[in-house]
């Protein structure tokens, strides 16, 4: 009984010191400040909304894809639905990105004479180098092996980092696609960070 009587004294106690809340200021919207958007994905409500570093026109056949971790532009092309193209930075050097490619599909690795060789291509200010393959793409990260498959893209030493574009699909959707790859590399530039 004696409990019961404490804990309706506190109780009292607690319901004698409300204090009114007011709040007498807010703040305006900042840049940081996006409107919500019903159904986003879990990549979308928590990564950094930060825009790419990169920009540019990808053609309208091209299905824009939310951007991922590694992929700072994503798209998906060809009458398959299978060709994916995108962008992204990587580490290492011009040199060692060529040959992780090339070595996606089993070619041999290119020494300094081969990268000499390989076709050079504006990319976002910088020079870079087209590189393509074909056969059997093994992409890693747990994917199986696919076959009849072929690469095209630009990898190039861009404002201190390694910038790729790169197309991989089904061979005949490759090439039907690499004009419209070459008028996308063209149309990329870096863009300004956000403040």
């Amino acid at each position: 009984m004696c409990g019961l009587a404490a804990s309706l004294g506190l109780l009292v106690a607690c319901k004698r010191h409300e204090a009114e809340v007011e709040i007498a200021e807010t703040r305006g919207k900042t840049t940081k400040d996006t409107a919500m958007k019903l159904f986003a994905t879990s990549d979308e409500r928590f990564r950094n909304a930060q825009r790419p570093p990169v920009e540019g026109l990808a053609p309208a056949s091209w299905l824009a894809l939310p951007s991922s971790q590694f992929r700072l532009l994503n798209y998906r092309f060809g009458e398959s639905g299978t060709g994916e193209v995108w962008v992204s930075l990587a580490s290492g050097s011009v040199a060692d990105n060529v040959n992780r490619w090339l070595g996606q599909f089993g070619a041999t690795p290119l020494d300094g004479d081969g990268m000499k060789q390989l076709r050079t291509v504006s990319l976002a200010g910088s020079q870079g180098v087209w590189v393509e393959a074909e056969g059997t793409y093994n992409g890693g990260m747990g994917a199986e092996p696919k076959s009849g498959q072929a690469l095209a893209g630009v990898i190039a030493m861009a404002n201190g980092s390694i910038l790729t574009v790169k197309m991989v699909g089904p061979k005949a959707e490759v090439a039907a696609a690499k004009s419209d790859l070459e008028a996308f590399v063209a149309s990329l530039k870096l863009t300004e960070p956000d403040a």
